[in-house]
């Protein structure tokens, strides 16, 4: 155990080898990361980061923020990595658990919550949708496909959705400088996992998630236009939907209405 910025943080493995860190208090809400370099849980400024993220939510609940599992075989599907995580949260919890996806968390999130409804309790989408863009599922390839090369990777992600040309070209430099700093341990697992979430598209299952949902977005949103996070939430029976104006991507999980809206959807009883 370690305290991260105020917070007692406990990590273990979950069942099918899903490793976890812990920390807050009050009901379970499982975050399912974001894309990360490794199937592991985060050190240094990475784990700084999270919690830092977390943290509003963690006065209220126990979050077990939860990364897929290292040594994932290539060929695996969204559906196989759902499965997985059903079966590792009910293994945990033996009741079914609220579930935060954000990002590729979401693309998870999703699949789990379709195939697997009665392991979640109430179901939160962040900056996620039912399928990825066409433009953010290349740069994503990219991204693995040069790191499990051995190249530098990381400008290929890092420059999504910057119009300017000119702050593209300095963001890329920068990512490429910075890229042996984050660079995948198992790059086949980043692999692996891309191709998954290449292949994942819920259209025509959203209607099987029966879990109460919030899909919440950012306007400017480098990776997801607003009409998926539109066609997310009109196709989940009864789901809520709030769009940030003028916030990116990652912004949105940043906003300052992001953990009271989340806490309030999570705290309803009906």
């Amino acid at each position: 155990m370690v305290v991260v910025k105020g917070f007692e943080v406990t990590e273990g493995v979950l069942a099918h080898g899903l490793p976890y860190t812990a920390f807050g208090a009050g009901r379970p809400l499982v975050f399912l990361r974001w894309f990360t370099p490794d199937h592991a849980n985060p050190r240094g400024w990475m784990r700084s980061s999270e919690v830092k993220t977390m943290a509003p939510l963690a006065r209220n609940h126990r979050v077990y923020a939860v990364n897929r599992a290292p040594g994932m075989a290539a060929g695996t599907s969204m559906a196989d990595i759902a499965k997985d995580h059903a079966e590792a949260l009910w293994a945990e919890f033996g009741v079914p658990v609220d579930v935060l996806g954000i990002s590729s968390g979401g693309s998870v999130a999703l699949q789990l919550a379709a195939d697997h409804p009665s392991v979640v309790r109430r179901l939160v989408i962040a900056s996620s949708g039912y399928r990825l863009e066409e433009s953010a599922r290349a740069s994503q390839l990219k991204y693995a496909t040069a790191a499990a090369a051995g190249k530098r990777a990381l400008h290929h992600m890092a420059t999504q959705g910057i119009e300017s040309p000119v702050k593209a070209r300095l963001v890329g430099a920068l990512a490429w400088l910075a890229d042996p700093l984050v660079r995948p341990k198992n790059p086949a697992d980043t692999l692996a996992f891309v191709r998954a979430e290449d292949a994942f598209d819920l259209t025509g299952r959203l209607a099987d998630i029966t879990a109460p949902t919030l899909v919440i977005g950012g306007e400017r949103d480098e990776f997801y236009d607003q009409s998926t996070f539109r066609y997310t939430a009109d196709g989940i029976p009864g789901a809520h939907l709030t769009i940030y104006p003028d916030t990116t991507h990652l912004g949105a999980i940043k906003h300052a209405r992001f953990a009271p809206e989340v806490d309030e959807f999570l705290s309803a009883t009906e």
